[in-house]
């Protein structure tokens, strides 16, 4: 069980649990080659001290930042504690980030080191290492490919640490000196917002107090175990990683494992089977999704049994969730369906065993969490923002769909006038880096503004509803929220991704993107030929597909908000083109813009639009390509 901590940063806590386990435990394991290797927390804690001592004999200073992009790697997470026992901060960027956006992090931070994972992310430093003056090394732990590079930038993650060693001989007690120097109120991490708004992000100073006194007020409710597994692949650039990853596995001293492969993850957590799991709520519809083509996969006879034992999933699971006992029968109904059906469903998508699953990012919709829950998955909302960590999460026995939980004991909530969510406790940041304007606007009084609208109930559940700026009103007057309508359309498994739009319009439109996966085997199956996504995408009969669940939808929400007119887009949202952010969160207001001819149709009397979209070679040729887009009216069964 966790324990009450005394250690005030992560480097003493990382110290700590190598005095106590030594070779006695892991701290890590990581799958290479088809084989989960072991690293003890002496032998952790020696690698993170000498990388420690390599950067500063390279020139790092007290003070300095060093930025990190790469997966999920023990070598990644080194990276960070050794820049942090230096008494630096780090600073994590997503892995897709692009020159561009490499640059203006790397550069706003001051970063003087970054580690980079591969070649792949090499080249990305080498592209504009002459537009940043302050860098003095590039450290990638992934050789292949880089033998034949003559950069003198470039210096292999093992070499730092040979390095290290060598340094300690002559500073023998200097990694223990700047361990004791660290501080609570000291800087561990500059963490960039998602930049929804698809301007440039901004840099949340996080302090060690921040993080640890968060994960403290967390794990004093629901507490974690030092022999559970975590699996970690989600981005140390997502707040959320941080608070669970990064800090609560060293606080209550628990495996880290990380996967082989981004694409093997769901194959390694299968192996694992870990007890904790963070997915974003984009993961766990994911999840919802695979689970409905699995039992569509499946015989008859399966199918007859998956469709039997739900309903009863989601009775029990209701009562579960409100703290209300389950009667008998109803608990013998339950075991047999998930003895016969929901077990093994489990144990293919490796969640057997998870018995604390979180998800985090964008709202969870409620029906892929009544879904999840009816068939044993105990997924808890945990609300948050890079400017706080985590504020609020469900507690066993008092979990709401449509809720974000409650506030942690550490944290004050309150809604402002206009209706906005204002959060006020010790886990708020100090300030935006080198922006005292948007620190001002966003601390008052030591209120954090989070931008989102809210309302709390009697009960002192905090009900997200959506963005403020997001909040949409019919020409009618009718309200509502655009968010709502998505999370109610992506529990579709053939639906990934929405946007829906209204304001000051008759009615409400929605472009939908389908998933491409889901779509193209349920086409197989029908005997319809397609050749590209957008073939597909503009198929009548796809069009059909998609509007059953279009009716299921409108059949959940009031009369006069309900959808009119859809249309499926030619292509995947990308992160790559602003359309999302890093963790996969809708740029609305950039999105409105890109799509604005696409809109403008759903509210025309025309059946199809003209779609153009600018395509970018890898030899800097671009081109812009039109593809026409149906328009499907509700009213009409042809588009």
């Amino acid at each position: 069980m966790s324990e009450q901590v005394v250690e005030d940063t992560l480097p003493k806590l990382l110290r700590r649990n190598y005095r106590k386990y030594g070779d006695k435990r892991g701290a890590i394991r990581k799958k290479d080659l088809g084989i989960w290797w072991e690293m003890s927390w002496k032998d952790y804690y020696e690698t993170i001290k000498w990388l420690s001592l390599g950067l500063i004999s390279l020139g790092f200073q007290r003070g300095d930042s060093v930025s990190i992009i790469g997966d999920n790697d023990p070598e990644l997470f080194a990276a960070e504690y050794a820049a942090q026992a230096a008494g630096g901060q780090a600073v994590n960027l997503f892995i897709d980030y692009v020159p561009s956006e490499v640059k203006y992090i790397v550069g706003h931070s001051d970063s003087s080191f970054v580690f980079a994972k591969d070649q792949e992310q090499c080249d990305k430093l080498l592209e504009i290492k002459d537009e940043l003056p302050l860098v003095k090394k590039v450290i990638y732990w992934e050789a292949k490919g880089l033998m034949h590079y003559d950069e003198p930038i470039l210096i292999d993650f093992r070499d730092v640490v040979a390095l290290g060693k060598e340094y300690e001989k002559t500073h023998p007690n200097l990694f223990d000196e700047n361990i004791d120097k660290g501080k609570a109120d000291d800087l561990a991490l500059l963490e960039y917002t998602s930049g929804t708004t698809a301007a440039l992000p901004k840099s949340a100073m996080v302090t060690y107090d921040n993080l640890l006194s968060t994960i403290q007020s967390w794990l004093s409710i629901e507490p974690w175990d030092e022999k559970d597994n975590y699996l970690s692949f989600v981005s140390p650039a997502w707040a959320t990683e941080q608070i669970f990853g990064v800090c609560a596995c060293q606080i209550c001293g628990a495996t880290v494992h990380f996967p082989e492969e981004p694409e093997t993850v769901q194959e390694n957590t299968r192996e694992i089977c870990p007890q904790m799991l963070l997915y974003s709520s984009r993961l766990w519809e994911e999840v919802v999704r695979t689970v409905l083509v699995k039992v569509g996969d499946a015989d008859w006879f399966k199918r007859g049994l998956f469709d039997l034992f739900l309903p009863v999933g989601y009775k029990v699971a209701g009562r579960k969730m409100a703290g209300k006992k389950v009667n008998p029968f109803w608990r013998i109904i339950y075991a047999i369906g998930y003895l016969a059906v929901f077990r093994p469903l489990l144990d293919k998508i490796g969640l057997l065993k998870t018995k604390r699953a979180y998800t985090g990012g964008s709202a969870l919709g409620p029906d892929a969490y009544r879904f999840l829950h009816a068939i044993g998955i105990n997924v808890k909302q945990a609300y948050g923002a890079t400017e706080v960590g985590v504020a609020t999460f469900h507690r066993d026995g008092d979990i709401r769909p449509d809720s974000i939980g409650q506030p942690l004991p550490i944290f004050e909530v309150k809604i402002s006038e206009e209706g906005e969510l204002l959060i006020k406790g010790r886990g708020v940041f100090p300030g935006y880096y080198k922006d005292p304007e948007k620190t001002a606007q966003a601390l008052t009084d030591g209120w954090f503004h989070t931008g989102d609208a809210a309302y709390i109930d009697k009960d002192g559940h905090v009900i997200y509803v959506d963005r403020v700026k997001d909040l949409k009103k019919l020409a009618t007057g009718a309200k509502f929220s655009p968010l709502f309508v998505e999370n109610a359309l992506k529990f579709s498994r053939y639906v990934k991704d929405a946007i829906v739009t209204g304001d000051n319009e008759e009615y409400v439109g929605v472009i939908i993107n389908m998933d491409y996966n889901n779509v193209g085997k349920w086409a197989e199956k029908h005997g319809i030929l397609y050749t590209t996504f957008a073939d597909l995408s503009q198929n009548p009969e796809v069009y059909d597909l998609i509007q059953k669940d279009v009716e299921k939808v409108n059949r959940t929400i009031p009369e006069q908000t309900r959808i009119r007119k859809y249309c499926l887009l030619h292509k995947e949202f990308d992160p790559d083109e602003a359309e999302l952010t890093r963790t996969r969160k809708l740029r609305r207001t950039f999105m409105e813009e890109k799509y604005k001819d696409l809109m403008d149709g759903l509210y025309g009397d025309k059946d199809e639009v003209i779609a153009q979209a600018e395509v970018k070679y890898r030899d800097g040729r671009k081109r812009v390509i039109s593809t026409p887009v149906r328009i499907r009216d509700m009213g009409s069964k042809s588009p």
